[in-house]
């Protein structure tokens, strides 16, 4: 990919990113939490996986 292709594109999702955090920040807190909750979900069942693997 292109160099300056790939800088734009970074800079316009940072741009988005903090435009939502300012605009709406109990949206941004609520997705953000809702991220974290699936990633947590997600070690979680990676973890009991595992764990069934040795028991």
């Amino acid at each position: 990919m292109n160099p300056r292709l790939r800088l734009l594109i970074i800079v316009l999702v940072v741009a988005i990113v903090l435009y939502f955090i300012i605009a709406q920040p109990d949206n941004a807190a609520a997705t953000v939490r809702g991220i974290l909750a699936a990633i947590g979900d997600a070690v979680e069942q990676i973890i009991r996986f595992f764990r069934g693997l040795t028991a």
